[in-house]
């Protein structure tokens, strides 16, 4: 039991070590992180799609 107290203080002393982020940077990299995701899903997509109409290609030759 004794260690169960020391590591749950020890842990609550590194957490009051810790940075936070501002609430403006959190916003900044939250919307950095969507439109990052929204551009790899539109590639990603583009290059499905570009491999599908190629195997119809090919297939239908």
């Amino acid at each position: 039991m004794n260690k169960i107290i020391k590591y749950i203080q020890s842990s609550i002393e590194e957490m009051k070590k810790v940075t936070w982020p501002t609430k403006k940077e959190t916003y900044n990299y939250t919307v950095l992180v969507i439109c990052i995701s929204v551009g790899v899903a539109i590639f990603l997509s583009t290059l499905d799609l570009g491999f599908n109409q190629g195997i119809k290609f090919i297939i239908n030759r």
